[in-house]
């Protein structure tokens, strides 16, 4: 396999988190303490990043996890990406910082997607948005749990617990009230 894994321990709803690491940067994540089993065949065969880098985005990730970390500054990989879901996770991506959250009809229209679109079939766009953000080979790191619906959270397909996993990223930023239960980083 030619990509790098690093993995990172990570509280309740998470679990733990491995991120794929080529020599161009993050090039996938998963919300598992393990690597998964099988690899994208663009990973595949992408050249692996140095121990270095691999030891970077673990100990970014790790960081942000911890709360101690509000920007990563390694590069993302952005070959498992394309056409439009490319064009809108890269303006997530650059638009949307740490504490910050943008609504699927804002993101449509902040990255282009409005464009294509009449007017009056808007929703459509920010439904892409939606399923784009879904697709998101690189949550977390491109921070697709900043979207929200403009009336709540929306989904979320990122890691095992769902939209719990959304909900405690968004603890952790400060954009939500933490629960009597909440498990954050201590």
């Amino acid at each position: 396999m030619a990509v790098s894994w690093a993995s990172v321990a990570a509280p309740e709803p998470l679990g733990g988190v491995s991120v794929a690491v080529t020599a161009a940067g993050a090039a996938a994540v998963a919300f598992s303490a393990r690597p998964p089993d099988e690899v994208p065949t663009r990973l595949a065969t992408a050249p692996p990043a140095d121990a270095q880098r691999t030891a970077l985005v673990a100990r970014q990730v790790g960081e942000y996890l911890a709360g101690r970390r509000r920007v990563f500054d390694f590069p993302v990989d952005w070959s498992l990406t394309s056409g439009p879901q490319r064009t809108v996770l890269q303006a997530l991506h650059r638009a949307v910082g740490y504490g910050r959250t943008v609504t699927y009809g804002e993101l449509a229209a902040g990255s282009g997607v409005y464009d294509a679109v009449p007017p009056g079939e808007r929703w459509a766009a920010a439904r892409e948005v939606g399923q784009i953000m879904g697709s998101n080979p690189v949550a977390l790191i491109v921070p697709c749990h900043r979207v929200v619906a403009s009336d709540g959270l929306g989904g979320y397909g990122g890691g095992y617990g769902g939209v719990e996993v959304k909900r405690w990223l968004l603890t952790l930023e400060g954009v939500l009230a933490p629960t009597l239960d909440w498990s954050g980083p201590a």
